[in-house]
Formats: structure tokens, sequence, C-alpha cells
């Protein structure tokens, strides 16, 4: 990769970082993308300027990703990291016309996010039996917290002591592009969380007090063992073939949706930035209703 084009890249990534404030992930994913692009193209066109490159470069390469067997989805990803790329050097002038414009994304089918059924969620919380020690506290409260409220992996990982409000009964989370909601709790869930962290203080003095969960050694939580905790319990009540934070996620919004939430509520709740991405799970809000009407209309 030229010189150039590295220090442009690199100034692209502070963009996203310092103006844009994504995730550390997103910009590693975004990263990696384009770094695959231009050794791609320092493989089989040599060491191209960037006012070079073309429509038929950006082809070539998307062409030989689907040859390596990559899926529409991740395909559509990289494209969508180059035009944000290729865009960011349109405003600073570094070219005068996008290589993006006429590349078209190959069409992805739509699958229906998978979530764990009403009944399956009440054995899990009724039924399931947790250890008594403070392992088995804190992955059965995990486990209610990412149902009851929608809360993302990273943010349930990184939720702060400080963003508790147990007189309000509400947790204030700071999600994608650092930008804070408010999920309201039950008086249930938020006593426990009180309880949980009370506790913590006389089990664990000198943990990592500043965050809400830690492990049976008094640390912060790390995304491997949230993932693996929610994988352990979703397998003795579910038979879906994901089981993590994210399907709990996918169920929390579906429960509500089927119970007749509002879509511009679950928009917030989720964190979502449009609707499109929450419109999702009126998928399966139609397809309950079909199986009622099925069950229920003489005539179906």
């Amino acid at each position: 990769m030229p010189i150039a084009t590295q220090n442009l890249l690199q100034q692209f990534l502070d963009y996203l970082k310092f103006q844009k404030r994504y995730s550390q992930h997103t910009i590693i994913s975004y990263q990696n993308d384009l770094t695959s692009f231009f050794d791609f193209i320092a493989k089989s066109f040599g060491e191209l300027p960037l006012q070079e490159v073309k429509p038929t470069v950006v082809r070539s390469w998307l062409a030989f990703l689907k040859e390596e067997g990559m899926q529409s989805k991740s395909i559509n990803r990289k494209i969508s990291s180059l035009k944000s790329f290729f865009k960011y050097l349109l405003r600073q002038e570094v070219i005068a016309v996008s290589p993006m414009g006429t590349v078209i994304s190959p069409k992805v089918n739509k699958r229906l996010p998978q979530f764990v059924e009403k009944k399956d969620v009440e054995t899990l919380f009724n039924y399931v039996e947790f250890p008594d020690t403070w392992q088995g506290k804190t992955d059965k409260l995990i486990l209610q917290l990412f149902y009851n409220t929608g809360i993302r992996q990273a943010e349930l990982v990184n939720l702060k002591e400080s963003q508790l409000d147990a007189s309000k009964k509400v947790i204030k989370v700071l999600g994608k592009g650092n930008k804070e909601r408010v999920l309201p709790l039950s008086a249930g869930l938020i006593n426990q969380l009180a309880n949980y962290v009370a506790q913590k203080k006389v089990e664990y003095d000198g943990a990592d007090n500043v965050y809400v969960f830690v492990n049976a050694k008094g640390k912060k939580l790390y995304p491997k063992y949230v993932y693996n905790t929610v994988k352990t319990y979703l397998s003795r009540v579910t038979t879906i073939n994901k089981k993590s934070p994210h399907v709990l996620r996918h169920t929390f919004a579906t429960h509500l949706m089927n119970n007749g939430a509002d879509l511009n509520a679950v928009k917030e709740l989720l964190g979502h930035s449009s609707l499109a991405a929450t419109q999702i799970y009126t998928h399966n809000t139609i397809e309950k209703l079909k199986d009622i009407h099925k069950k229920a209309h003489p005539k179906a």
C-alpha cells in the first residue's frame, strides 16, 4: 500500500474514532476491510494511486471475495466500508469521483431473527437451578437483564454502578456512538441489582466496583464469559440454533411486539438509529397473527 494511502487510511480511522465516536470493534472492522482491499489491489494491479481506483477494480475484488465463498452479507459490509472511505476522500478533495457510485450490493436473503419462546423463558427463570454461589447469582442476573431490557452485550459488560438509578427504577445505558438511552426496570429487578452491588462491596473489598457485574474473583466480566453463560443456560431450555446474548435482545423485542408494543417505543428501547432496523421484529408479529388466524378462523 502506498505511503500516501496508508496516511489517508489512518486519518480516516482517526475520524471514525474521534469525530464519529465509533467503537473500537467497529473501527477494527473498517481497518480490516480496507486493508484487505488495498492488499488485493497491490497483488492484482500493483501500486495504484487512489485517484486511479475505478469501479472495475472494486468489482474485481468483490468477484474475488465471492469466488472465495464469502457470503453476501459480509460482502455488503465491505462495500459499506469502501463507500464510507471514498466518501471521506471526496470531502477531503483527495479524489474528484468515488469509484463506488456504480457498484451494486448483492441481495441478501432476509432471515427472521431467532428468539426464545415465552414458555422457554419462563422455564429458564422459574425452573432452572442456578448455583447458590457468586457466579450463580451473577449468571442469573445478567440473563434477567438481557431479557428484561434488550441491552447489548458490550453495554452490559461496561455497565457502571453510576448508571443505576434505584429511585427512578431505570438504568442509563451508553450505546453505539456514545448515545445514551434510559431503560426502565421492574421494582423486583432493580432491587436485585441494588442487593447484588451491596453484596459485592462486602464480599469483594477492592473489587472493580466501578462496574456493576464482577466474576468470582471480583474482576470485571469479559465478553466471552457472558457469551458462554448465555449459551450454557439457553441450551437447557431451547433447541434454537443460535444461543447468544443477541438472541436474548431479539427475544426482548419480539415479545414486546407480540404483546402490542409500539414500534417507535421498541426502537427507542433498543437504541436503534432508524426504524428500518426495528421493523424486522414486525415479521415475527405477522407470523404469530397468521398462526392465530389459522387456528381460530373456521375458513382459514
